[in-house]
């Protein structure tokens, strides 16, 4: 039995969420929907432990914590990483981070074409990936996480692939003729889904190292960039 902590603040949003295994399935004890006064260092942590209670779960007993790694907000990152690290460093548990568009399509049910996942990255520019049906059911990432400008993404789509992310509000009405949009609702991930991945991987053997584990942003912040070099 392996028993989850996941974390996911990669947006204005977040969540956090409890998972349980118990031999070869995976069950969602509880999940907390955080809005975006609560998606802060100083209630994440409080409302983790409201979830515990509401499951009748002591900290020590989580095994492994997952946490949203990037891309996505700089400041929700941080936010769910220091939490995540925080509380794994506390009651000994595992930590790994997980990449926030393999997130997005874990959500998605496997469909005949590839499938683009897509954040909205500012500056007219996206964090997309794109993923093909894996054999074994749900996605395989065959495109990495890049930032690519919204007009080369929007050319690289072709009738029959499957859209789906945050990035997408503005996006709806530029994309080509026979692109497909998941439901709205699978916009957004969710902590759960951050736990599901996860556990996918601790079962392969996998784990990050705690001290070397940081998020992922893919770019320089504005105030880096504007430092420069040196």
């Amino acid at each position: 039995m392996t028993r989850i902590l996941a974390v996911e603040t990669s947006g204005r949003c977040g969540s956090v969420a409890l998972l349980e295994s118990c031999r070869d399935r995976l069950q969602t004890a509880g999940q907390l929907m955080l809005p975006p006064t609560q998606r802060t260092a100083r209630a994440l942590a409080p409302s983790s432990r409201h979830l515990l209670d509401e499951v009748d779960w002591s900290p020590q007993s989580i095994d492994l914590v997952a946490v949203a790694a990037g891309p996505g907000s700089f400041t929700g990152l941080r936010i769910g990483m220091t939490m995540a690290k925080t509380w794994a460093y506390a009651v000994g548990a595992k930590i790994l981070g997980i990449n926030t568009l393999e997130v997005l399509a874990s959500q998605i049910p496997q469909t005949a074409g590839p499938l683009h996942t897509v954040l909205d990255a500012q500056r007219e520019e996206l964090f997309a990936a794109r993923f093909l049906p894996a054999v074994s059911g749900g996605w395989d990432m065959v495109e990495p996480t890049r930032i690519i400008a919204i007009p080369a993404w929007l050319a690289d789509l072709s009738p029959g692939d499957t859209v789906t992310g945050p990035g997408l509000p503005h996006l709806a009405d530029a994309l080509p003729k026979g692109v497909e949009i998941t439901d709205q609702h699978a916009w957004q991930p969710v902590a759960k889904n951050v736990g599901n991945v996860a556990w996918k991987r601790f079962r392969q053997g996998e784990e990050d190292d705690l001290w070397q584990l940081v998020p992922d942003y893919y770019r320089l912040s504005a105030a880096e960039e504007r430092r420069g070099p040196g």
